[in-house]
């Protein structure tokens, strides 16, 4: 039954769309196919699709920010937000209004609510999906680029035809949708892959499952360390193809040595559609100057050094112990400002970092996915028997608390969780203010 009033703002919007359906995911592309036909959602211009357990977002931004360098209209979807939904659509490197969004979901709702046909329960993703499509194809972009939410071969941004697809990482995690081995997660993110088309691959060492699922469909697989390659300098890195030096660049902006995966897949990418869309090197250089994504190894505070990143899952934990690593202090201690979700694996990300934390702030997530600041405490000492441990409700308390306890060759690293990374975002120039 279609619904009797649209709701009036995005919030409403954002409330309507989490009502849709019974499961927050529901992995299918049959809503989304039978969506983009009611909307006659065919764009024409390039897409660029990006999966992977950990680096999608890097990867997009980077891309996205090199083309817009090169003066192309670029639209950008990624998920999940921060602080603001809007932060998921953005056209030339700007998030998309409020009115715009609103207008996006009311034509995606009408559609699904199509009078004497099926009403089609759309997920917040879908919906979200289709909505940026929608209004890309509106502004009349040159070329978008889009991240996967979930896994890849079922998820509904894989429901749009790329131009070029990109697997930046493949481990373990959501192994409830995806699989329990490498071998079954690195198939499903390789149902991104397409005949004929670009595929890059970012993954050290990626799985049979991917390189296979290439070879079946045709694809024209690229892979990190065997078709191209990066090295770095001092100030600067290199991109290598065949092992040959093709472009010589500034390091990105974005901190951690495993963004030079990142970049190089962009950069992959981004040569593989050089005859569609023509991109110069200064183009690349500007772009690495320039490029930011929050809560990516984000240095927010010098005094105190306040760290923020959105490690949530082995893998990526392990990056994050490595950036500690570089940065360690021979006199100042490491506290982690920690909290979680109870479906991750806790385990799995304290054990990657417990090397170099010296102190854990832990504190409860308010979601209903959440961990609470207990469980958290458990997990810890069941790992580290000698841990330091303080509990707290939430994580900006918790870091509120660990500005006023550090001195000025401490470092805080706030981590575990986007909605870690989100809580102390909002309450981040009063916590460092105590420290002043």
């Amino acid at each position: 039954m279609a619904q009797l009033q649209a709701p009036e703002d995005l919030s409403s919007w954002l409330a309507h769309i989490e009502r849709l359906h019974p499961k927050s995911i529901d992995m299918g592309l049959d809503r989304v196919h039978i969506m983009i036909e009611r909307l006659k959602l065919y764009p024409n211009f390039r897409i660029i699709t990006v999966a992977g357990t950990n680096g999608k977002g890097s990867t997009c931004a980077m891309m996205s920010q090199i083309y817009l360098q090169a003066g192309y209209q670029v639209g950008c979807y990624t998920s999940p937000h921060l602080l603001r939904y809007n932060e998921r659509v953005r056209v030339g490197g700007v998030e998309v209004s409020d009115a715009a969004l609103c207008e996006a979901f009311s034509i995606v709702d009408a559609a699904r609510c199509v009078e004497h046909d099926v009403e089609i329960p759309l997920t917040y993703f879908e919906m979200g999906t289709l909505a940026a499509i929608w209004y890309f194809m509106k502004i009349g972009v040159d070329v978008a680029v889009l991240e996967v939410g979930l896994g890849g071969r079922l998820d509904a941004v894989n429901a749009f035809e790329p131009d070029c697809s990109v697997v930046t990482s493949i481990d373990l995690d959501h192994q409830e949708f995806l699989g329990e081995t490498r071998e079954e997660i690195g198939y499903e993110k390789a149902g991104v892959y397409r005949r004929d088309k670009p595929a890059i691959c970012g993954d050290n060492s990626p799985p049979q499952s991917l390189i296979e699922y290439a070879r079946l469909v045709e694809a024209d697989l690229q892979c990190i360390h065997r078709d191209f390659n990066q090295q770095c300098l001092n100030a600067h890195w290199q991109f290598l193809v065949n092992g040959t030096v093709k472009y010589t660049l500034p390091l990105p902006m974005l901190k951690g040595s495993y963004q030079l995966n990142n970049a190089s897949c962009a950069i992959a990418a981004i040569e593989s559609l050089q005859k569609v869309l023509p991109v110069a090197e200064s183009s690349m250089i500007a772009a690495m100057c320039q490029v930011v994504l929050a809560g990516r190894f984000q240095i927010v505070s010098e005094r105190p050094r306040v760290i923020l990143d959105v490690a949530h899952n082995p893998h990526a934990a392990r990056a994050l112990a490595q950036n500690l690593e570089g940065i360690k202090s021979a006199t100042g201690k490491t506290v982690a400002v920690f909290a979680m979700l109870a479906d991750k694996d806790i385990g799995g990300v304290v054990h990657a970092v417990k090397d170099v934390i010296d102190v854990w702030y832990v504190a409860s997530v308010h979601h209903a996915r959440g961990a609470s600041a207990s469980e958290l405490y458990e997990k810890i000492a069941k790992i580290i028997s000698e841990a330091k441990i303080q509990v707290f409700d939430s994580a900006s308390v918790a870091l509120r608390q660990a500005c006023m306890d550090v001195n000025e060759n401490d470092k805080i690293i706030v981590f575990g969780s986007f909605f870690t990374v989100a809580d102390v975002m909002q309450h981040l120039d009063e916590s460092i203010n105590l420290h002043l």
